[in-house]
């Protein structure tokens, strides 16, 4: 009988400590099964760049808005306008940051206080574009005389007419040469620069533009070609800055200043500098260095 129970509660106490064993086991793999962690990546912020037709129609910001957005995960909203139309944007808070072309008109709106941080980004040229069978006769580096043989010869002549920052160019020079531009022969389109070429070449017309905007769109041209090139008073800068948020409180002042800075860092301005030289064998803007 003693043996019967001894043998019981050795029993017992073995099936007790396989339960503990068993209970021991369980927990300790549960504790030693790792947590998922959540890498789960936050919701893009939002940005709105106000900017000028010409950095849109040449395909830049296709290539530098995406590697933006990549970079610092914000969502860029761009409105491509003239830049009278972007820096009044800028005026008026309805933007966070600008990238323009216009740099008297860009130093007023740093003057009143509704821009800051203004930065020169990249420049390339204007150009004076026409027909191969070039009426006026105009040729060489003078865009004045080029201007004037025009008038004269009453040839067609195609203005943006958008307050753009070619357009404030191409006014600045008839003023320069004292002629008030108008009649049949004057055309204004209210348009940005790509509308505004494929009008020059239907009606065979003379424009003003910038290099970039031409050379992406010169397929669909027809024959028109550059006539006035090279010129000292043809450059054509861009500058980028932000809208300035103690004037401005509801401007996305964060994201701004990181795009103003990401437009002149060294990767960025050889993205800048390379950009159309493998499609048209030139470079459609170039980097600003110090």
């Amino acid at each position: 009988m003693k043996n019967k129970y001894c043998y019981a509660a050795f029993l017992l106490a073995f099936m007790l400590m396989m339960l503990s064993a068993c209970g021991t086991s369980g927990s300790d793999k549960a504790a030693a099964k790792p947590k998922k962690e959540s890498h789960k990546k936050s919701a893009p912020t939002e940005m709105i760049l106000a900017t000028t037709t010409s950095t849109q129609d040449s395909g830049l910001l296709d290539v530098l808005i995406p590697m933006f957005e990549k970079e610092n995960n914000v969502k860029v909203k761009t409105i491509a306008v003239g830049t009278g139309q972007a820096l009044e944007m800028g005026t008026k808070g309805e933007a966070d940051a600008l990238l323009v072309h216009a740099p008297e008109a860009e130093q007023a709106v740093v003057d009143s206080g509704d821009a800051i941080n203004r930065k020169r980004v990249m420049y390339n040229d204007f150009i004076l574009v026409g027909p191969s069978e070039n009426p006026a006769r105009v040729s060489g580096e003078d865009i004045k005389a080029a201007f004037k043989k025009v008038n004269d010869s009453k040839a067609i002549f195609i203005s943006r007419g958008d307050d753009s920052g070619t357009n404030k160019m191409e006014l600045s020079l008839w003023k320069s040469i004292n002629i008030t531009p108008g009649g049949a022969s004057y055309v204004s389109t209210g348009q940005g620069m790509g509308p505004t070429l494929q009008i020059a070449a239907e009606k065979k017309g003379y424009v003003l533009t910038d290099r970039a905007t031409y050379l992406a769109q010169k397929k669909n041209l027809g024959d028109m070609k550059i006539v006035v090139e090279g010129g000292d008073d043809l450059m054509n800068i861009y500058h980028v800055m932000q809208v300035n948020p103690e004037k401005h409180k509801q401007v996305n002042s964060k994201d701004a200043k990181k795009f103003v800075d990401f437009m002149v860092n060294a990767k960025t301005q050889d993205v800048i500098e390379n950009f159309g030289k493998k499609e048209y064998g030139q470079s459609l803007f170039f980097k600003y260095t110090e």
